[in-house]
């Protein structure tokens, strides 16, 4: 997990292998819609289907912004087992969250928050957990809304992954060659006094603005 002061030589070599590689086996374009790097700190929001999206978002980024964003990524998932622990905290640039609010020992947003602090920028997945279902989105968690409350001098940018289900499907090893997208949207914000709710539906409305029409209608 972060600790603030950007990424280490480890973590750039191996981010930067890492975006080879995505680029080798999904051809991963970003598509800048209604934004582009600026090198403002950011928080991306995103769809999850996969736990190689994060990869395809930081790929998209130039290498400089690429050093200081961080996905946030379910301590669950990452820390179980030695191999994936080491992938999480030696190799990826993650902030680990423990989801399960009964056995945590660390407040998520506050962990978020102190990596915010510290000047890094987030891929962040609202909905939560991977979305299996046949919906294009989930519902949005708090989290968003959180964040944006806490933070409003922290752009929030939507990304709609193109594709990368079928790339790395769940229960999958190696990933299938498919080409894929990220499409980054126009910045969006938290209105003053804004509801929790009405946000979080026009954020994810933001998000399913970007999405190809195959993937809204199907």
């Amino acid at each position: 997990m972060l600790s603030g002061g950007g990424a280490t030589v480890l973590q750039v070599v191996s981010g930067a292998a890492l975006a080879g590689l995505a680029r080798v086996v999904t051809g991963v374009r970003p598509i800048w819609a209604g934004s582009a790097p600026t090198g403002r700190q950011r928080i991306y929001f995103a769809n999850h289907a996969s736990h190689g999206d994060f990869i395809l978002v930081s790929t998209c980024l130039p290498p400089g912004e690429r050093a200081r964003t961080a996905a946030v990524a379910g301590a669950d998932y990452w820390n179980a087992g030695a191999i994936r622990r080491v992938i999480a905290k030696k190799l990826l640039r993650t902030v680990l969250v423990e989801r399960n609010w009964v056995e945590r020992t660390a407040d998520p947003m506050q962990v978020m928050l102190d990596a915010l602090a510290a000047g890094e920028s987030l891929i962040f997945f609202p909905e939560g957990t991977r979305n299996m279902t046949e919906e294009p989105l989930l519902r949005f968690r708090s989290g968003l809304y959180n964040l944006a409350l806490a933070r409003p001098d922290v752009e929030l940018v939507p990304c709609w992954i193109e594709n990368m289900s079928r790339v790395l499907p769940k229960g999958a090893v190696l990933p299938v060659p498919l080409l894929c997208r990220v499409v980054f949207g126009a910045p969006f914000t938290l209105e003053e006094g804004e509801d929790r709710k009405v946000f979080l539906d026009r954020a994810r409305q933001s998000l399913l603005l970007l999405a190809p029409h195959k993937d809204v209608h199907r």
